[in-house]
């Protein structure tokens, strides 16, 4: 009998979110009768007075916005990855009562590249400049032997790209929004930018195409991920993200070696079929 834990995301807004589907699905798995996986609206105000009101039960906790930066001055130490990006969306609580920061995005992402046979690129584009454009830039620095242009609205955009860029060791370039079409001739291209931000290069699609990954996961397809298949190119979509970076979080936070995949995805596509 595994002894019963909690675990929950914690965000604003946080009613969207898929982690307890996948979390859930992944204890049923397992047999983890008694481990629960909760999801809490939390801001960054808020975010001290809950940490510090967990107790023994706690196992662990997923971060999302606004939440990845302001949860570091309340941990313990943080591993490497999230360090490298100054984000943290995984905290591991142990027996000692040690908070441990990490960041599954970035594995999460290199996994589920990897899962569509993609592990070496000789450049790369990254449509949007947020805090997943950051994470991009860290991932591609293990996987991308050139160089990754960036398509930013703002010189302001422009200029911490190129800082992520300089500080993860990747030839990080920059250009206007305005040209983000040209980054359809990339062997690979992330979008990272918000629903419907890039609906209208949908259509500016070429006929021979590398790999996409958008990040979105709802709706789903996007409008480019949909022109993306139509031309017979690879598509990474933003559940498979989800799903790969979650497996990361249960491994973590249970102790498993290896946590059900598969049956974290079919819960997530059965949960965002229902939407």
């Amino acid at each position: 009998m595994v002894a019963a834990r909690r675990a929950a995301v914690l965000g604003s807004p946080i009613a969207h979110s898929l982690s307890p589907v996948l979390h859930r699905a992944a204890y049923a798995e397992l047999g983890f009768d008694d481990w629960s996986y909760d999801r809490f609206e939390v801001d960054e105000a808020g975010l001290p007075g809950f940490v510090g009101e967990l107790d023994e039960s706690w196992a662990g906790l997923s971060l999302t916005m606004p939440l990845k930066r302001a949860v570091i001055p309340l941990l313990d130490e943080i591993s490497d990855t999230a360090a490298s990006v100054e984000a943290v969306n995984t905290v591991v609580f142990g027996e000692d009562g040690r908070r441990t920061g990490d960041n599954t995005d970035i594995p999460g992402m290199l996994a589920a590249l990897r899962e569509r046979g993609v592990e070496k690129v000789e450049s790369a584009a990254i449509l949007g400049a947020g805090a997943t454009a950051s994470s991009a830039v860290a991932a591609l620095a293990r996987i991308c032997g050139g160089p990754v242009t960036a398509y930013v609205r703002s010189e302001a955009r422009a200029e911490e790209m190129r800082g992520w860029g300089e500080r993860l060791g990747v030839d990080v370039r920059t250009a206007p929004w305005d040209d983000a079409a040209e980054a359809f001739a990339s062997p690979l291209v992330v979008a990272t930018t918000p629903a419907g931000t890039t609906n209208a290069l949908a259509t500016a699609v070429p006929d021979a195409v590398g790999t996409l990954f958008d990040v979105l996961y709802d709706p789903w397809p996007t409008a480019l991920a949909a022109a993306w298949s139509e031309r017979g190119g690879k598509v990474v979509g933003g559940l498979d993200l989800l799903v790969h970076q979650a497996v990361l979080q249960v491994e973590q936070m249970t102790g498993v070696p290896k946590a059900p995949l598969a049956a974290m995805r079919a819960a997530g596509e059965r949960a965002l079929a229902a939407r």
